[in-house]
């Protein structure tokens, strides 16, 4: 058997790591109507996208990065401990298998910037206070590239001034 779960010995990692970008969570209040018949909102979210000027690189132009010599590009180094053979990531690139030698200008090398953007949300039918629904790849851009982070939009309601609801079920009182 392998001991995969114990710091990689007797185990391959598998070689470059892929960055993922954070979450990002927002709030959307909904009136009755919009959760009875479900809605379309666009909303203006402030987050990382990837760098324009480097296409989230990090890198200035072509030449701006080098493979990385401590891995020799695979993003792991194997090291010896008590005689197990492990593999670790490279602790010079951090798993890309590459270093930049020439930061873009406009990200200063991470490879994102700060901006924002339009999302269209299609909140179904049905839902409920309370309730989280995700967004995959909405989120926060990956630094160096990547994958990026999702969307978690927390719902609201908004209360009505003359119903109240009771879980699925709305109340009208209704004087005589």
């Amino acid at each position: 058997g392998s001991f995969g779960g114990f710091g990689g010995f007797g185990g391959q990692r598998g070689g470059r790591r892929v960055n993922r970008g954070s979450d990002l969570r927002v709030k959307v209040k909904l009136s009755l109507k919009d959760i009875a018949t479900g809605v379309e909102k666009k909303i203006k979210v402030k987050k990382y996208v990837a760098c324009s000027h480097c296409h989230g690189t990090g890198a200035e132009g072509s030449d701006g990065t080098k493979t990385c010599d401590t891995c020799k590009g695979s993003g792991v180094v194997t090291r010896i401990a008590n005689t197990i053979l492990g593999q670790t990531t490279c602790p010079t690139c951090g798993g890309e298998g590459k270093v930049i030698v020439k930061k873009c200008t406009n990200c200063n090398g991470e490879g994102i910037v700060r901006d924002e953007e339009v999302i269209t949300i299609n909140i179904p039918a049905g839902v409920a206070e309370g309730m989280q629904l995700s967004m995959n790849g909405k989120g926060n851009a990956a630094r160096h590239g990547g994958i990026n982070g999702d969307l978690l939009i927390l719902v609201e309601e908004e209360p009505h001034p003359e119903l109240l609801r009771d879980e699925n079920d709305l109340i009208y009182n209704l004087l005589l």
